[in-house]
């Protein structure tokens, strides 16, 4: 798993048969100190998450062990959306209230 900051969207209108109905997001990977680092995921979103937004990421053959991406060729899933992280008690990342 990895923290990521989405930063877009991807669209695929032909596609394989069985990705039909998921919704794909762009995801930049951070450090534990909330950096942007180099890497950027494509990852179905399992949580209906949205630009900006901190999330969780599986990757892997833990990606197709959601409800939403069981038995389908996926390789990263979004599965959770952050409201806060701490480390040795510092808070690193705190969700805004809109």
């Amino acid at each position: 798993m990895f923290l990521g900051r989405i930063v877009g969207t991807l669209v695929a209108t032909r596609k394989e048969a069985t990705l039909d109905g998921l919704r794909f997001m762009v995801v930049r990977r951070l450090s534990i100190d909330n950096d942007d680092e180099a890497g950027y995921v494509v990852a179905a979103d399992a949580v209906g998450a949205g630009v900006g937004e901190v999330v969780m990421v599986a990757s892997g053959s833990s990606a197709r062990q959601t409800v939403y991406t069981d038995k389908r060729p996926c390789d990263a899933v979004i599965m959770a959306i952050v409201d806060t992280w701490e480390v040795d008690g510092v808070e690193k990342y705190q969700k805004s209230t809109p």
